[in-house]
């Protein structure tokens, strides 16, 4: 086991012996920890089990047999960001305003901040591990997802005045920066550079892209809203199917279709489109939208699609590149043909064609 594992579970020791008020060596636990594969952050997970059950050990995991331990870096931007401004992690905060909001969330057990820990409830499996067995139950818990996502952005709106999402938005340096990493990593690191010519009508499109979604109103998102980052709780599978919400410490204020993109474009789970016009409708319907204002739901959709998919193109091959980690490559095709699919409805955007023009000239 590695030093900081050790660390861990002496923490964790420490947790248990505080519960049953004990000190003599004679009560000491140990646990059993399996790490949980985690996607691109610089963040770990690990289930964690006592190999013994004490009162201590009852009491640490809320009365459940497991409990995920969060390790988080100091390095990771949103804990920098927060130390910056003198403020408790993003996660914490935002995991707080969620569950005041009605938002199922995993109960904070304890927290090291110190050590970068925190002990949180397990929820369970992701979705995408469920449904790999449960297939059947794809189109029911997506609905569930959509409808638990117009709730909370009625919950949220407005924002507490003093949220630390109001600090951080998806305004045109953001979007503008996500593209551009497309362009550095999507294009020129897979040896697909851009011409004279073409970098003017990318750059184009990218700026005519970036402002019409800089001027949608905003509201609370997510930002990372899928397959991925959505539990289905062991405590309410079957008929009232649960779901709850994790990876949420970097949320910020954008346009109320990002979410809906990260979830119905995961690049992890496609979708015929007659599933995600089904859903798209489940939400429409949560947020009581009339025919017109589903259509302009449906166009900035699409707008969003455009934009979150380059950028997830980009962020694949610089994980890659830069962390020598290849596990996210073969989800770059299927993540530009995505975009290739929302650039076809939007053909009436002279700039978007182009860039269309651009990508298909480019085998991209």
């Amino acid at each position: 086991m590695s030093s900081r594992l050790l660390a861990i579970e002496s923490w964790l020791g420490e947790l248990a012996r505080r519960g049953q008020r004990a000190e003599s060596p004679s009560d000491a636990v140990t646990f059993e920890l399996s790490t949980i594969a985690g996607g691109a952050s610089p963040r770990k997970f690990h289930r964690v089990k006592p190999t013994r059950e004490t009162p201590g050990t009852r009491g640490l995991f809320g009365n459940e047999p497991s409990a995920i331990v969060m390790e988080v870096p100091p390095e990771t931007p949103d804990v920098a960001f927060a130390r910056g401004l003198g403020r408790p992690w993003p996660f914490l905060e935002v995991r707080a305003l969620l569950e005041q909001s009605g938002v199922r969330v995993p109960r904070l057990l304890d927290e090291d901040c110190e050590q970068g820990l925190l002990l949180v409830e397990d929820l369970g499996e992701t979705l995408a591990d469920y449904l790999a067995l449960y297939p059947n139950e794809r189109e029911a818990l997506y609905a569930t997802a959509v409808r638990d996502l117009a709730r909370a952005q009625t919950a949220l709106d407005p924002l507490p005045d003093d949220s630390i999402v109001r600090l951080r938005a998806f305004d045109e340096t953001l979007l503008g920066l996500e593209v551009d990493h497309f362009r550095e990593w999507g294009l020129e690191a897979r040896d697909k550079p851009l011409d004279a010519r073409d970098r003017t009508l990318f750059d184009a499109a990218r700026d005519r892209l970036v402002a019409t979604l800089a001027k949608l109103p905003r509201g609370f998102v997510h930002r990372d809203y899928q397959s991925r980052n959505l539990l289905v709780s062991r405590a309410a599978r079957g008929s009232s199917r649960e779901l709850g919400w994790i990876d949420f410490q970097d949320a910020l204020l954008g346009p109320r279709a990002y979410d809906l993109v990260a979830l119905l474009c995961d690049s992890y789970q496609p979708f015929e489109r007659a599933f995600v016009e089904g859903r798209l409708d489940d939400y429409a319907a949560a947020r009581g939208l009339g025919s017109e204002a589903r259509r302009t739901l449906g166009r900035e959709f699409d707008l969003i699609t455009v934009q979150r998919k380059l950028k997830d193109a980009g962020r694949f091959v610089f994980i890659e590149k830069k962390r020598g980690d290849a596990s996210f490559l073969p989800f770059v095709e299927p993540t530009l043909a995505i975009v290739r699919q929302a650039l076809a409805r939007v053909t009436d955007v002279p700039e978007l064609a182009a860039l269309a023009r651009i990508l298909d000239a480019l085998g991209v």
